[in-house]
């Protein structure tokens, strides 16, 4: 039955082979075109959604064939949706850094989602596709709305699962090879610094994340170095071991030295004077580079991802 049906009843699906081990939430997606994330994950929580007729989590993974219970859902007519503003998606063509047979790799800019649902009608991916129509394009991690930086979409299937398997399976490990710069209110000690923290994430009502440092959360360790001083600030790479939600944040914020312009886990005087002083708009949190190596090691991949000029100039400003 289309995905673009006004509305579809009780279908049982059948997991492809070469969908084993996603996320059921993404396979939902892909199931059910055009419903909003928000969406999925309420049908999931009310349990109208089953695997081999049992109740199961969003984060679930899928089997080769599993059977799966999806219920009827209305979805939006083909031209209620509207496209995403070209300008944005002239902005995404050119923050492509590379690109070849396997992969896509993306500069994201602060403030955009790296999905739609829960009110956005238009994350990068859903741009990304509506920019290449009729292109197999899938996400493989995620950055916060308000991170920019490199972020990688797979271009194939087998990409996809290979990426996923090194970067331990999707959403909540990115794995090692990835580097952040991000400026830290006040003065952190030299040399580098390991945060060893473990992170429990919790969904608060209308679908916002918040984590927070807990012992029975997930295991999580970010390693900040000061690379030089501004305006009594600190300029740091940050490299993580894991990649859980919003970990860099939490963990800064754990260490007495949130990141700037932290809206949620930070500093808000702090914040305030950084905008007033240096003109910061926003989170100062860059994913600049991300290394990895596809077919079996084979071939190897380091995308580096520029600072924007706006965090260059704040800077600039704290001399």
């Amino acid at each position: 039955m289309a995905a673009n049906d006004v509305s579809t009843g009780v279908r049982l699906v059948r997991v492809p082979a070469d969908r084993d081990g996603q996320r059921l939430d993404n396979f939902l997606l892909l199931q059910l075109k055009g419903a909003p994330r928000s969406l999925v994950y309420k049908l999931v929580r009310s349990g109208q959604v089953r695997i081999n007729g049992k109740r199961a989590k969003a984060d679930s993974r899928l089997s080769g064939g599993d059977e799966v219970r999806i219920p009827p859902v209305k979805l939006n007519e083909p031209g209620e949706q509207r496209p995403p503003p070209k300008g944005l998606l002239d902005r995404l063509a050119a923050s492509i850094l590379f690109e070849d047979k396997a992969i896509l790799a993306v500069n994201k800019p602060s403030g955009l989602a790296t999905h739609g649902g829960s009110g956005i009608s238009h994350g990068l991916i859903e741009s990304l596709r509506a920019l290449r129509p009729g292109e197999p394009l899938e996400l493989v991690h995620r950055l916060d709305r308000d991170t920019s930086g490199v972020i990688i979409i797979a271009k194939k299937r087998s990409a996809l699962l290979e990426l996923q398997a090194l970067m331990r399976g999707g959403e909540d490990d990115e794995g090692p090879g990835k580097m952040y710069l991000a400026l830290l209110v006040g003065r952190v000690p030299n040399g580098t610094l390991t945060v060893d923290a473990p992170l429990q994430k919790s969904v608060l009502q209308g679908g916002e994340r918040s984590v927070r440092v807990d012992p029975a959360g997930k295991p999580s360790v970010s390693h900040f170095k000061v690379l030089e001083r501004r305006g009594g600030h600190s300029f740091c790479e940050v490299r993580i071991e894991t990649g859980r939600t919003h970990q860099i944040r939490v963990h800064a914020a754990h260490l007495g030295h949130p990141v700037a312009g932290d809206d949620k886990y930070g500093d808000p005087e702090a914040n305030k004077r950084l905008a007033q002083q240096a003109g910061l708009k926003r989170l100062f949190l860059h994913a600049a580079s991300i290394e990895f190596t596809l077919d079996q090691g084979k071939t190897p991949y380091l995308i580096n991802a520029p600072l924007g000029d706006d965090l260059k100039a704040v800077l600039d400003r704290l001399g």
